[in-house]
């Protein structure tokens, strides 16, 4: 049973002595942009590229680098992420999702060369995620519904800040983070009584800040020539008011 966890606890440092190794060679990141951890107001002004669809639900029209996000619900929404991220020339990774759809992110525009895929972290996923924002813009990190210790948390979100990169935790608890997403499949559109084309998916998305009103909306994903379109159905501000119309598509 020791020489077991010896060998495991052997083998989980050489993974992440490889990540690192990775991280500290992609241009323009890595170990040369350790420094300083910026302002709270610099990091308001870099947001990270997203659907501009979910833009529009988002406080100051995107993802702020530096933060950690708890979602919760479909992960459609997290292709979403990390497409535009990878489209637009960032890094990103998803840590622990074993069966994360890598064809509805491809679908939504993402670059797989861009976007790293550890499947299996081992037996400390956090810890491998802390490594990844090294290098990278976006890290989506699966806690397999346990939770992270305040304590914890605090270092690894520091660790976010210092590197500008977004960490997007899911599926577990994570104490105080900066922005609370859920998003939940509310219907279909284009399928029968057993046949037809799905035409689109409907996203009830529900976005909570630490100051401010929560805001809601619907997104719909909809198919078009290999391509999946977000298309914005309704805004709402504050959750006891019925949605208002909005508009807006995105690619």
């Amino acid at each position: 049973m020791g020489s077991d966890v010896r060998v495991g606890d052997e083998k989980h440092q050489k993974k992440l002595e490889e990540l690192r190794r990775r991280m500290a060679a992609i241009p323009g990141r890595g170990q040369s942009e350790v420094g300083r951890i910026p302002r709270e107001t610099e990091l308001r002004r870099e947001s990270l590229p997203v659907p501009s669809a979910l833009a529009e639900l988002l406080p100051e029209d995107g993802l702020a680098k530096g933060s950690v996000v708890a979602y919760t619900g479909a992960r459609s929404l997290l292709a979403g992420l990390l497409a535009a991220v990878t489209e637009h020339g960032g890094h990103a990774a998803v840590v622990g999702m074993p069966r994360f759809g890598l064809l509805a992110a491809a679908e939504m525009g993402a670059e797989l060369a861009r976007l790293a895929v550890v499947a299996d972290p081992g037996p400390d996923p956090v810890e491998v995620a802390a490594v990844l924002l090294d290098g990278l813009d976006l890290v989506v990190l699966g806690l397999g519904d346990t939770s992270v210790a305040p304590s914890r948390s605090r270092v690894i979100a520091a660790r976010a800040r210092s590197h500008g990169a977004t960490l997007v935790v899911a599926d577990g608890h994570w104490p105080n983070p900066s922005l609370r997403i859920s998003a939940r499949v509310c219907g279909y559109a284009g399928l029968g009584a057993g046949h037809g084309r799905l035409r689109s998916i409907g996203l009830d998305v529900d976005i909570r800040a630490k100051s401010g009103p929560s805001r809601r909306g619907r997104i719909d994903l909809c198919p078009n020539g290999g391509r999946v379109e977000w298309v914005t159905r309704s805004v709402a501000a504050g959750t006891g008011e019925a949605p208002v119309a909005a508009r807006g598509a995105a690619s």
